[in-house]
């Protein structure tokens, strides 16, 4: 039976989908191919508009929002096979994470939703495909999130040093391995890139701050870093999670003292990311010798170079080390997921996201052969 699988997934920044193919037959994973595959504009403006703007999207729009996002990840399995030269048959399974576009584990009714239709990417492909992941967890009681941090573990645990894995993708989240086969837990710590996105692009029309120059460029100003990481999220005792719902301009804009630069509003918002990083390793993983850095925050210089200086002599690494370059991890990671549900094991941890119980996580969506009727 193969152990070749496809992981899925478009993070906070909606700029489009991660796909990898992973083969787990051998002792470690081994990547076999990658690809980055663009949302088409118009999409792209949708799923911004829905995200930004929750109570304008009716049903209908929601609907096609669906159905377009899972015809771009079916798109995204296409190109990628067609790179690798690997046929369909060979895969076992698709993990697709699909489109978050609302996380609200706080509310009366707990929710989290991801988008992208995974009876289309299933029939497009003629794979099996593995969706929706979260609600298991938060059916549980759980937050739904992080999930990577299981993955984490298989990865990188080591009994020979304390390490944490760290994650800047638009929210920021550690997932902590202890050497001395103690719990491992996980959470959000707070925003990664999200608000850094957020303001280059309402100030200077960018999609993002590239390896951080613009925030290198200004001074922080420290009563907005205070403002900032007064808010109650940063105390909060995990289990945690939070999402753009929560850190946003919206929220930001409030606390901007007035006559601030625009580079130095981006060099506080770089500081409140660091900040929060590494104020939860030091209250909750205070015995760290190594953080392994992944997302697309560990792609920015000037950010990596102050979580240097606050981490002192904790070692800043990337999971290049562990043969995933950072780019690829999450979606390595819902490849992984897709495993652990095609075998009927469980792919939360409680410790980390609040779950009454481990749980298989993940809803099956068969491949659709042609069948005589």
């Amino acid at each position: 039976m193969t152990e070749r699988y496809i992981g899925l997934i478009s993070g906070t920044s909606v700029d489009g989908i991660d796909a990898v193919l992973v083969d787990f037959s051998g002792p470690a994973l081994s990547l076999d191919a990658v690809f980055s595959h663009p949302y088409p504009d118009s999409l792209q403006s949708d799923l911004r508009r829905a995200m930004r703007e929750p109570g304008g999207v009716g049903l209908d729009a929601l609907g096609d929002l669906h159905v377009r996002v899972g015809e771009s990840f079916r798109d995204a399995v296409l190109a990628l096979l067609d790179t690798a030269g690997v046929a369909a048959a060979d895969i076992a399974a698709i993990g697709s994470h699909g489109q978050t576009i609302r996380h609200r584990p706080d509310a009366a009714h707990p929710f989290t939703l991801q988008i992208g239709d995974a009876a289309t990417i299933a029939a497009g492909t003629g794979i099996d495909t593995v969706a929706d992941f979260r609600s298991a967890d938060v059916a549980l009681g759980g937050e739904g999130a992080p999930l990577v941090p299981p993955f984490h573990a298989w990865l990188l645990q080591d009994p020979g040093e304390s390490r944490v894995v760290l994650n800047i993708g638009g929210i920021a989240n550690i997932t902590v391995l202890p050497a001395d086969g103690s719990a491992i837990t996980g959470f959000d710590t707070g925003p990664g890139n999200t608000l850094l996105d957020a303001w280059v692009s309402r100030e200077r029309r960018l999609p993002f701050d590239d390896d951080g120059r613009w925030a290198a460029s200004g001074s922080v100003n420290d009563n907005l870093v205070q403002r900032c990481l007064a808010d109650p999220y940063f105390a909060a005792t995990p289990p945690k999670s939070t999402g753009f719902e929560m850190f946003n301009l919206d929220w930001l804009l409030p606390l901007i003292p007035p006559g601030i630069g625009g580079a130095d509003v981006q060099a506080s918002l770089a500081e409140v990311t660091a900040r929060g990083i590494a104020d939860a390793i030091g209250r909750w993983a205070p015995g760290t010798r190594c953080v392994y850095m992944c997302g697309g925050g560990s792609e920015n210089g000037h950010l990596c170079r102050r979580l240097q200086d606050l981490l002192g002599d904790v070692a800043l690494r990337t999971t290049n080390d562990a043969g995933v370059p950072p780019a690829w991890v999450e979606a390595a990671a819902f490849a992984w997921l897709a495993r652990r549900h095609r075998r009927g094991e469980p792919g939360n941890l409680p410790a980390v996201t609040g779950a009454r119980r481990p749980a298989i996580l993940g809803a099956l969506y068969p491949a659709q052969p042609n069948v005589n009727s």
